[in-house]
């Protein structure tokens, strides 16, 4: 490619950027990709764009290549990206700064302008290089979380990426928060801006329900999934999950039993409270773990899912035990034959086996639907946890986690204890 011109270079990038994908790394680009990679570089159209798309359709690593050959196309706009959190964001632009780091984007850089590329600023949040010849005094891009104070904040294209999650699915307050700080981006881009928006969506009410000029592509019209890869992908989740993260529509389970959990900030109403595991020994179960306290006419609850063997989750379950000044720690006995209480009680915890004879789904869908309303969550507790519950009907692939919930409610709710 030596004897190509600039004039050639440019070309390429505009008209084929997902070859320079290719290029840096990136394989699995398509021509799929690369027409949303010039879409959120604006070669189609200055309006708004949103790309909706399923998991696992390397949206974010498309909105990277575009983000980095807008540095060096418009080197004196700046972009300011939009995540979840602040992790999230230094994810995004750890990644950008990969990409104008290669040797060839640096090639590009010196063929295109006839200088060499110099990182002028580079921290989690910023990148700022040598191209930029304005005078704002500001970043050539900025990477902020969805809480960050934006008073102030100005640029020319606003992009938000994933800012809807799995909180969003399980929670109204999280969906709301969402919502006001995408309407607060229209105080941020300055005239004549972008906002450029790519995502999954999680609830039928979530940020997305707002987002403008969406263009949808779901897991069969992208062909980037294998039949057969899709097929075990379905099994492993309930069908309103899905439906939401791989086919881009909502369904309303007419077998659903739980729907908006309610939450509490106030960590310190669950001490004291009793415990309870709900083991995985392999498989495609995880092990549910759940710590319950009556607290006048409700309940206090937290909740972790992990998919592992229960001896990874021990040590983890122990500190939780520690924090949450929990006294006893209850578990199965059916299929382990005591295993898991000897374990726990090796380790110092009030550990209590007992025989399980309740039909699980009879025990969920009385005494956690019962009480469902009744409940309130710690705020940090596991969204996978939350998300297992919501998506619970007698067939769901995965019951671990409002199994756990529930025992511990009929143990609470009992006269006398049944361990």
């Amino acid at each position: 490619m030596s004897h190509l011109s600039s004039f050639d270079y440019l070309e390429f990038i505009t008209e084929e950027p997902y070859k320079f994908g290719q290029i840096i790394g990136f394989k699995e680009l398509t021509k799929l990709h690369n027409n949303w990679i010039k879409n959120i570089m604006g070669f189609g159209g200055e309006e708004d764009y949103t790309v909706l798309a399923h998991r696992g359709s390397y949206k974010t690593t498309c909105l990277t290549i575009a983000v980095s050959l807008m540095l060096l196309l418009e080197p004196n706009k700046n972009i300011i990206i939009l995540r979840k959190t602040d992790g999230d964001v230094k994810e995004v632009v750890r990644q950008i700064y990969k990409i104008i780091n290669s040797n060839m984007y640096r090639f590009l850089v010196k063929t295109i302008y006839d200088i060499d590329l110099v990182i002028s600023e580079t921290t989690a949040f910023n990148i700022t290089t040598n191209l930029m010849t304005g005078s704002r005094g500001t970043s050539q891009l900025q990477g902020l979380g969805i809480k960050t104070s934006m008073t102030g904040k100005h640029a020319d294209i606003v992009i938000t990426d994933d800012i809807v999650n799995l909180k969003d699915r399980i929670s109204k307050p999280e969906r709301e928060l969402t919502k006001l700080a995408y309407m607060e981006l229209q105080n941020i881009r300055n005239r004549g801006g972008r906002i450029i928006n790519t995502g999954t969506p999680w609830h039928k009410d979530d940020c997305i329900s707002i987002m403008p000029n969406i263009n949808r592509y779901d897991c069969y019209s992208t062909g980037l999934i294998k039949r057969d890869k899709l097929e075990e992908i379905r099994k492993s989740m309930s069908p309103a999950l899905f439906a939401v993260n791989y086919e881009l529509k909502h369904i309303a389970s007419a077998e659903s039993l739980f729907d908006n959990p309610n939450f509490t900030k106030d960590n310190d109403l669950l001490v004291g409270g009793v415990a309870h595991i709900d083991a995985s020994y392999g498989g495609t179960d995880g092990t549910a773990f759940t710590i319950l306290k009556k607290y006048e006419d409700k309940f206090i609850a937290f909740g972790m899912r992990w998919d592992k063997h229960v001896d990874k989750c021990i040590n983890t379950i122990s500190n939780y035990m520690r924090i949450y000044k929990v006294g006893s720690i209850f578990c199965e006995r059916n299929s382990d034959k005591g295993y898991l209480e000897k374990e726990l009680r090796s380790r110092g915890m009030l550990a209590s086996g007992y025989q399980e004879n309740m039909n699980k789904f009879i025990k969920i869908s009385s005494y956690l639907r019962k009480n469902w309303s009744n409940i309130l969550f710690l705020e940090c507790t596991d969204p996978e946890y939350l998300s297992e519950i919501l998506d619970y009907t007698e067939n769901a692939p995965h019951d671990d986690s409002p199994d756990s919930l529930a025992s511990l409610i009929r143990q609470l709710t009992k006269e006398k204890w049944i361990f």
